[in-house]
């Protein structure tokens, strides 16, 4: 069944209010620099693919909130679509509970700033399978999650199956699927490149009933992977009311991953 096609949500003034500069390379640095203060949960991000198609950047502004602004690198905006297997998620020292704390994420984003310079993600969905969680995630952390059937196999010859489906849909009951695996060696992204403005994303927009947050996670760079797709769809786009561009991914790499400390979302 195809993807309905939904308008995403629109928010005035952003699309006409005039943006600031694009972040400086030194702007892009220190938000890459752990947050004073003490980190609320702890977590494991692992086997992670960024699949990312160029989108038009009038097109990604017109779906952001008052105070945010559609990041570009070379004059390019994203889109991208980002699934991974979240491990031993637990609010911070205290220990991983069997069934709760390992499941699957799928998300769909952009990439943004704030009237601040600074650099962060914008999450349009985010489909997870386990229930507490994404109820959790919704009233603390205001992020658009939605319930979904999930799983996620390895081959013997290290290719990944991740298939989702939402199980309460706000946009249609369609599957995604993308099957991938890492072709090179991994290495960390340098500042400037692509892989790092689209990978080394430490700070976080949400909007919620008070207006515009931001977050904070802290990690060590990701190790980053070339990568090679044997199948990847657009559903995830149309979902969220973006037209589907009808071509392959513009940049894919792949992540074993990482260990993340998050911090609590504050007014800005």
């Amino acid at each position: 069944m195809p993807a309905p096609h939904v308008p995403p949500r629109r928010f005035e003034p952003a699309a006409s209010e005039t943006a600031p500069p694009l972040p400086t390379d030194a702007e892009r640095l220190a938000a890459c620099v752990r947050p004073a203060g003490r980190a609320v949960m702890a977590q494991q991000w692992g086997d992670l693919l960024f699949a990312h198609w160029r989108y038009p950047a009038e097109a990604i502004q017109a779906t952001l909130p008052p105070g945010l602004f559609v990041d570009t690198h070379d004059g390019h905006a994203y889109l991208g679509v980002v699934p991974f297997a979240m491990r031993r998620v637990r609010p911070r020292g205290l220990p991983a509970v069997p069934g709760l704390s390992n499941f699957l994420e799928l998300n769909l984003r952009t990439y943004v700033y704030d009237r601040a310079g600074v650099p962060g993600v914008w999450f349009y969905s985010l489909d997870a399978n386990q229930w507490l969680a994404v109820e959790i995630a919704r009233t603390l952390f205001h992020l658009p999650y939605e319930h979904a059937r999930m799983a996620m196999q390895r081959t013997p010859d290290g290719q990944i199956h991740f298939q989702s489906q939402r199980t309460r849909p706000r946009r249609g009951a369609v599957t995604t699927t993308l099957t991938y695996a890492a072709v090179g060696a991994p290495s960390q992204a340098a500042l400037g490149t692509l892989e790092f403005f689209l990978a080394e994303r430490y700070r976080l927009y949400a909007w919620s009933p008070t207006g515009l947050m931001r977050g904070a996670v802290a990690h060590s760079p990701y190790p980053l992977a070339p990568a090679a797709l044997s199948a990847l769809d657009e559903t995830l786009l149309a979902l969220n009311g973006f037209s589907p561009t009808g071509r392959p991914p513009d940049h894919v790499v792949t992540s074993a991953g990482v260990s993340v400390d998050i911090f609590p979302l504050r007014h800005i």
